[in-house]
């Protein structure tokens, strides 16, 4: 491993209950210069996942931000032992972030969600009952019939979403409607697989992941999700070209993965 792939888990360690039970639900959330939300973020989730008697582990991945992003997040997890921080040193980007965060879990499986909460952690219900029926990948959607999209994105940015789809989907992911979704729940075993296998280090990870679960034959089902668009997105008009671009090398390169026989 290269330095600049190195990370560090900082933070109070969790108690020894919550050290011993191995946790049900890992969720992973990348973090780049959320200082102004990612408290508001972490208390709606742990409310959440309060709830549930299952043990639960949180993996806030700070991606060098430039702000207080974790300093907050380590006030935080001194408070709450199921939260834990890791820490790249330098920006990379959020597909660098999401393996970070993904190899230091270990939940029976692991949900990757946005630091904004565009999708309500109450839709990780919606997600559950698809593993429960047999799939491996569950994948929020915001263009199925199910979707219910309360403030969309800007007409520019849901007519490049559109059209990137039909490349994405001839390419890498076909049948997949919205790969970009950041709301993903696995099996825990499967995502420390596939995101071992990742190299996209933006991006195009959302759709290198489907690609890798696809190729390894991991049965993957479309969710459609409550979602709502936030104010202070991370993604740049040119971001969608450059995950566009990285398509057929995803494709490509993913050749070298052995099928399942």
């Amino acid at each position: 491993m290269d330095e600049s792939s190195k990370s560090k888990v900082v933070g109070r360690l969790p108690s020894d209950a919550v050290r011993a039970a191995r946790p049900m639900l890992s969720v992973v959330v990348p973090a780049y210069n959320e200082a102004a939300r990612i408290e508001r973020s972490l208390d709606k989730t742990l409310a959440f996942l309060s709830t549930r008697a299952d043990a639960v582990e949180l993996v806030v991945v700070d991606d060098g931000s430039r702000d207080r992003t974790a300093e907050v997040v380590e006030a935080f997890a001194r408070e709450h032992p199921a939260v834990r921080l890791v820490r790249l040193p330098d920006n990379r980007g959020k597909g660098a972030a999401i393996r970070a965060g993904v190899a230091a879990t270990r939940g029976e499986r692991v949900l990757m969600m946005d630091a904004d909460l565009a999708t309500p952690i109450e839709e990780l219900v919606a997600l559950e009952r698809a593993l429960d029926g047999g799939a491996a990948v569950a994948t929020a959607s915001r263009a199925i019939g199910t979707s219910d999209v309360r403030r969309a994105q800007s007409a520019l940015r849901v007519l490049l979403g559109r059209l990137g789809n039909l490349w994405i989907r001839a390419w890498a992911v076909p049948g997949i409607h919205d790969t970009q979704c950041g709301f993903k729940l696995f099996r825990g075993d499967v995502a420390r697989e596939l995101f071992a296998l990742c190299r996209e280090d933006r991006f195009g990870i959302d759709i290198e992941v489907l690609h890798l679960a696809r190729r390894l034959q991991h049965p993957i089902a479309e969710v459609g999700v409550r979602w709502e668009h936030q104010d202070g997105s991370k993604v740049r008009p040119r971001d969608y070209l450059d995950v566009l671009v990285k398509v057929p090398r995803i494709a490509w390169t993913s050749r070298k993965v052995a099928r399942p026989r």
